[in-house]
This record gives structure tokens, sequence and C-alpha cells, in this order.
């Protein structure tokens, strides 16, 4: 996940706007339940907390603790952590740019032109900072590790790097005039694109057949519970049954019917106007919508306006699906899975043949969800899973002190969901999702971030990026510090996991801390293999991947702001000597984030997404603090996604 202008400003000041913190009453969060769980005593060293882990039996036997052997499984050379204007990768592995912000996707897109950026062009062209990706081989169906579609999500724009005279800092956001508006809300959304790998190198097709782009003007459909609603309801859509455009498209997923999710998340930046003036001032409040946009949008595009269309952010913060081998597909909001800063939908299929998508809601003190669909899908008939995401159950994430987790329904009627507590139906259950887990119970956790089920031993990985709102009274033995500035992974286990039959919908599961982040001997509470070496700790994970071993490859950001080191991509193993062992393999040039690790069929390349180069304090489009990756005078940074490859061709890790 990124903060528009994030590295921009100061840590502190994005904790005040972008990463807002929302929930009103944040009860019982995660540190007080970890806390309970291991004890408040002797807290003042990690390895004290990693001590408490150790005494605990049921821990152990769970398999929660970091091996005190080794060595890692992983084979590269560990890169050394710095800050450049460059990216740099582990020795005996070879970075390849694959596309770049304004390059041509569509036919008739015109090549890119840093001086002269249009809402048309823009259309065509490959959008800007890029995130979650995912590759979908061709043919369809096929395991084809060398031609492919990739999907990219656009989640933001930075107004101050595409445009000459913006200066820097906030103030850039609200500068742009119509056409520089509009040409930021066609740099949104997604691109599919054709890649194929010839002679080892990897490109993109121009113009090729299932190329596509996604953007803020997109026709939509609107499914689900949901569906018609009256706060789904326009001037323009009176049906509320249809939307223009997905905003601030951060992680995302797919199906195992071979769909793209897509996760709605700061939805709430875009929309400007006095909320006390609708009837919804509570409402918008608890999602963050203020009265200041961080983009000029509302001032030209009515619909942002909350003044003068009060539903349409309604219409926002929703799980979007379409197939990307069909560049004619309407996209579909998907109602059922809940409306929240959704921070990707990702699948994993329980013992019982129902599909189960985890997602977190990226914001301090909100919660970890699921959704179960009623039914189990059909792997023989494509078309029998079309709206299978409308009917299901969704759910959120109670974390007890006992190492249990207790997944709550959000079901209209049960428990406090009722018309008594302003839930008429189940869409107002979902538009209000925030507050219905709050009635619920749920865990406030410090930014939930990517939720990935590991394919290998059928546990779940949650990245908690950080809380820096955390007071003292909340320090406890797995995070010893009255600022969580470093976050952490929590492991969750369903039933049944390292088994062939992982119940993933069951209500109930068991938890502990895989990694606490930050720099051991420095940052109190740090926790990891105790092999880790000064290269290997991380701060701030974000987005995380598997290979076909099950070993995790974990992307973070925010480092530069806590920890002084460019943000990367990390490796470890999940079970076994080297569990919990992270090793340095790649790190972005300065002011970038990485983000969406996506590895192909045969493990041989992997793809990242690198976002927002550049956006440092003081950096603008003349004097960007890099000018990754063209490196050319006059050009600004450019978001790109690159291909990584191991020289020898074999399979990244080793």
């Amino acid at each position: 996940m990124a903060h528009p202008q994030s590295h921009i400003d100061t840590f502190e000041a994005l904790d005040a706007s972008e990463d807002i913190g929302s929930n009103p009453n944040p009860r019982a969060p995660i540190s007080d339940i970890i806390a309970a769980r291991f004890g408040r005593r002797a807290m003042l060293s990690a390895g004290a907390a990693l001590a408490a882990l150790a005494a605990t039996p049921e821990a152990e036997a769970q398999g929660l603790i970091p091996r005190q052997g080794g060595p890692s499984s992983l084979s590269f050379p560990e890169l050394r952590h710095q800050l450049a204007q460059s990216d740099a990768v582990a020795e005996g592995y070879e970075i390849q740019n694959v596309i770049r912000w304004g390059d041509p996707v569509l036919a008739g897109a015109p090549a890119f032109d840093a001086t002269r950026v249009t809402a048309d062009a823009q259309a065509l062209q490959f959008g800007y900072n890029n995130d979650y990706l995912d590759f979908f081989p061709l043919p369809a169906g096929s395991t084809n590790a060398d031609h492919g579609l990739l999907v990219v999500n656009h989640e933001y724009t930075n107004t101050n790097l595409m445009f000459p005279g913006m200066g820097s800092g906030r103030e850039s956001r609200t500068r742009s005039n119509a056409e520089q508006t509009r040409a930021e809300a066609m740099a949104h959304g997604l691109s599919v694109i054709e890649v194929k790998r010839t002679n080892g190198v990897w490109g993109y097709v121009p113009a090729g057949p299932h190329n596509r782009r996604i953007t803020a003007e997109t026709a939509m459909r609107i499914s689900g519970p949901a569906a018609g609603a009256a706060r789904m309801k326009t001037a323009a859509d009176p049906a509320g049954l249809r939307v223009l455009g997905t905003l601030n498209n951060c992680a995302g997923g797919n199906t195992p019917w071979g769909t793209v999710l897509t996760g709605e998340e700061n939805f709430n930046g875009y929309f400007g106007g006095d909320p006390a003036k609708t009837p919804h001032q509570a409402i918008m409040r608890r999602y963050g919508i203020a009265g200041e946009s961080w983009y000029n949008w509302w001032r030209h595009m009515d619909r942002f306006n909350v003044e003068k269309e009060a539903n349409e952010s309604f219409r926002f913060g929703w799980v979007v699906e379409f197939d990307p081998y069909d560049p004619q597909s309407v996209p579909v909001k998907r109602t059922a899975l809940g409306r929240f800063k959704h921070e990707g939908a990702t699948h994993a299929i329980s013992a019982d043949g129902r599909v189960v998508f985890y997602s977190g809601d990226d914001e301090r003190f909100e919660y970890v969800y699921k959704f179960v669909t009623a039914r189990p899908w059909n792997p023989n008939d494509r078309a029998a899973n079309r709206d299978l995401l409308d009917d299901g159950t969704l759910y959120v994430g109670k974390f007890h002190d006992d190492g249990k987790l207790e997944w709550l329904p959000l079901v209209h009627g049960q428990g406090p969901l009722t018309a008594a507590n302003g839930f008429a139906d189940q869409a107002d259950v979902l538009i209000e999702a925030r507050r219905a887990a709050d009635l619920l119970g749920a865990t406030p956790m410090d930014r939930p971030e990517d939720v990935e089920a590991n394919p290998v031993n059928g546990r779940v990985y949650v990245m908690l990026t950080n809380n820096s709102r955390r007071t003292a009274e909340q320090v406890n033995r797995a995070n010893p510090r009255a600022r969580n500035m470093h976050g952490h992974i929590v492991e969750i286990i369903p039933p049944g996991a390292g088994s062939a039959r992982v119940d993933h919908a069951a209500t109930e599961a068991r938890w502990g801390i895989f990694i606490a982040a930050g720099k051991p001997g420095v940052d109190a509470g740090a926790q990891y293999h105790r092999a880790t070496s000064d290269q290997g700790w991380l701060s701030c994970p974000d987005n995380c991947t598997f290979d076909k071993k099950g070993r995790i490859w974990i992307a973070t950001d925010g480092a530069p702001e806590t920890s002084g080191v460019a943000d990367g991509l990390y490796a470890a193993d999940t079970a076994g000597h080297g569990r919990a062992l992270t090793r340095l393999f790649y790190q972005a040039p300065t002011g970038a984030e990485v983000c969406g690790p996506c590895f192909t069929p045969d493990n041989k390349t992997i793809f990242l997404a690198i976002q927002h180069p550049g956006e440092d304090a003081g950096s603008t489009f003349e004097r960007p603090s890099t000018r990754w990756p063209d490196f050319a005078e006059g050009v600004p940074p450019r978001p790109s996604v690159i291909a990584i490859v191991k020289k020898d061709g074999g399979e990244i890790g080793g």
C-alpha cells in the first residue's frame, strides 16, 4: 500500500492525513491481545519477547517459534542495505524493465512525452504508480511461463512529478487544472498487458489483442446485496446499478476460475466538500471523508463533491472483478465482500470446495476480514462461477489472548447488526462494514495490508505495516515499543493446516507472531530467527507472495522513513531450520516502495511493481530526487514494472 505523497512529507504528517485512523473506539487492539497472551513482564528486550514465545508449549507445538538452527534454504548472496538513486538486486540476478508509466498500451497510443501528459494519451498508455501484479498464462488454462497477461493496478498519482510547475509537498496535488485532473483520473485504474520472454528477456506487446486500460471513467456494474440500495443511487445512476471507474487500487488477487480481483483502498482522499452538508456525515467520518480532498478532482468533477452528490462515495471501497482474457468484459463491483479500504482479496480453497477470500482494511486500528462463498466453485464449468462472489458470508477477525482466532459473521439480524442499530438490511451492513465490525467487537490491528494464504502449508500471513499511534499504555512483550514504527507479521493457522484438507472456511483458527520487524539490537521488540544478518532485517512489511517451495517473499513500504534504508524485497523460509530467517534480495530506488511480487509458474521470474520513485521531500518534476529508470535529463521518475531473473536461468531463490 502507498500513501499519496507519503515520502514528500514527514512520517508524522503522513500519519495525520493519509493514514487517518478513523476508528473512534479501538477497543482491545492487537497489541493488548498479544500482551495478554504472552504476558506483560520482561518487556525490555527482543530476547525476552522471544523467550516468552519459546516458553509457550502450545506455540512451540504449532511451529510458531523461529527455529534456533539454520541455515536458510535460500541460496542467493544477500544484498547489502542501501538508499540510492538506482535499484539493486542480489549477485547472480538481473533486473529487466518491462513497462514504464506512459508507455503505449492500446492501439493509437502516442509515445510518452513528459512535457505533454494529457487525459486522451493516458487513457491509452500505461498508468501511474503500479501496485498489485498478477500473471495469467497464454493461452488461458495453460501453465506457460514465457507468455501471458500481466495485470497491473494503478493506485494513485504524484501530481508534482507528473506535471511541471507544481512544486512539492501536499499543496502540489491541489494545483492541477481541469485537464491535468482528468489526466490523473485516466492514469488510475488498471492495465492489462501482453508480456513475453524472448531469449531470456521480458518485454511487452504494444497494442496486444488482450491489452486493456481500465480508468476512473470505465463503466462498471454493481452486484450483490448492496446493488440498487438507496445509498448506491445517484443523479447519474438512479437505479444504483452502474458506476464509473475504480479508485486507489492497491493490492488485489485472483479467483480459481481465472478472473482478477482488485481492491479499492484509500477512496476517501478523492472526495471534497463538507460532509456536514450531507445526510451521511457520521458514515463519511468513519471512512475518512473529512472535507479536505487529496486532489482537485472535486473542484472539476461534480460527482466527487459530496455537497453536489452525497451518495457517490458509497460506490467506492469495494472489490472489483473482471476477466483479464476478455478486454470487452464489464468489471463488476462485488458488494458481498464489504466496503472498506481493501488491501487485496486473495483466495484459498477450503476443504469442502468453497472459496475463501482474505482482505485487510489498511488503516491503523482497522480489521482483518474474510469472505466465504455460499457454495463450492465448479472447476469444470467456468460460467457456473460467474456470480459466486455475490452469495456468501463476510467475517471479521477477533484475536483472543489464548491464541484463538474467532471469525465473526457480518450478517444482518445477527447479534447487534439489527434495525435498532441502524442496519435496515444486509446492504446497510456491507456499506457500513466498519461500523458493523466495531459493534461485533473485532480486534483493531496495526494497519492490516496484504493477507495471503501459503499454498504449501495452508497458513495465512497478515502483513501489519505499522502503527505509530500506539501509546505507552499499550507497550507489551511482543511489541515493546510505545510507537510500532516497524510493523509485524501475524500467522494464522486454520484447522487442517499442513494437511491436504485445510478448512479455511472454519469460524475458528489459531494465531501467533511470525516476525516483529525492526533492526535487532536497535529497535526494541524486533523478533526474527536468531541468525538474521545485519542486512536481513526489515521494516514496514506490506505485500507478500510465496514461491512453490512455500517460502515467503515480503515487500516493504516505509523503511526510508523508519529505518533510513530503501524499501525492498526480502525472503524467508516459513518452516524448518531457516524459519523467519529473512534475507534481503532487492532494494528500490530512493522514494519508491516495492509492490505486487508475482512469480511466473516456473518460479524463474519474479515481477515487481516499483511505485512512486522519487517521492522524497522536496522532489519536483524539474528537480526530482531520482530520474529512475530512464536517467534522462528532463524525464521525471517513472513508476515501472520490472522482472528479475537469475542469470543462469535457474529458479528464483534457489
